[in-house]
């Protein structure tokens, strides 16, 4: 009898101390769940759709979209040249953006935060942008004239941030944008004008004096909220707008012929606005 009560015994003792330690386990483990900062998200894809078509009464139709990695190394070459020893700014060549995460945080205050940004801070993120026709059509769907032709944009950008809260100086809630984005080339044709643009370029407004992987990215900044208009309806309203930028457009064809280019060099915009409604 003795015997059986002492086995009890430690049997018992040995089970209070196994639930114990799966407890204090159990507990340590939520807490560093619960006390994480946030989820970070690592992603990659080329996506291809065959049309994007809005409609009022008639309608526009973007065919042929793909958006996707550039597929180059030499995006920005004269900033890799002189700042990163010649050694491309892309690492990752292919047809996929790649090399991409997104953090997402919840702050103390309500405010959700959306960080898009490379892997690896070295390194942009290349992106490529490819069209063929943007139509306008009747409301039958018939094509009545083509806006814009055979568009390809390459680029690069290095942040997109989005913040999503309460505002207290517009004193409502609303989306603000931060991006760093470079344009390396933009090319399209608009035919019915017979007009084509060529080495279209955006960069920071400092890349022409100081060429590297931050100047290659133009800033731009806004504030994007539910507002009203001049006649006091609803509309979106896109407001304290920030550019900081070069633009350059290396070639402009009319009817197949060069006439000219254009440089707009340091552009500065602040507190731009927008508002956008139907009528």
């Amino acid at each position: 009898m003795i015997i059986r009560s002492t086995a009890c015994a430690a049997l018992l003792l040995t089970s209070y101390s196994t639930v114990a330690e799966l407890r204090s386990l159990d507990e340590y483990a939520m807490s560093t769940v619960s006390g994480q900062s946030g989820i970070t998200i690592e992603m990659e894809g080329q996506f291809d759709i065959g049309e994007l078509v809005y409609t009022d009464e008639g309608s526009l139709a973007v065919t042929d979209i793909f958006l996707g990695g550039a597929g180059r190394d030499d995006l920005f070459v004269e900033g890799y040249m002189a700042a990163n020893g010649g050694t491309p700014f892309v690492q990752n060549v292919s047809s996929k953006i790649d090399d991409l995460k997104l953090d997402i945080d919840i702050s103390a205050e309500g405010e959700l935060s959306l960080k898009f940004f490379p892997v690896g801070f070295a390194a942009p993120v290349d992106f490529s942008i490819r069209t063929e026709a943007w139509e306008i059509r009747d409301s039958d769907g018939a094509p009545k004239f083509t806006l814009i032709d055979n568009f390809k944009m390459d680029g690069i950008f290095t942040q997109l941030w989005a913040k999503i809260g309460y505002d207290d100086e517009l004193g409502t809630d609303r989306l603000n944008l931060e991006m760093m984005i470079g344009i390396d080339d933009l090319d399209f044709d608009m035919p019915a004008l017979g007009l084509a643009i060529r080495d279209f370029r955006m960069t920071r407004s400092d890349y022409d004096d100081n060429p590297n992987l931050l100047s290659a990215n133009a800033q731009i900044e806004a504030d994007i909220y539910s507002g009203q208009n001049s006649a006091g309806g609803g509309a979106l309203a896109i407001d304290n707008i920030g550019i900081d930028a070069d633009i350059s457009i290396g070639q402009i064809q009319l009817s197949g012929q060069s006439i000219g280019s254009v440089m707009v060099d340091d552009l500065h915009m602040v507190g731009g606005s927008l508002k956008v409604y139907g009528h």
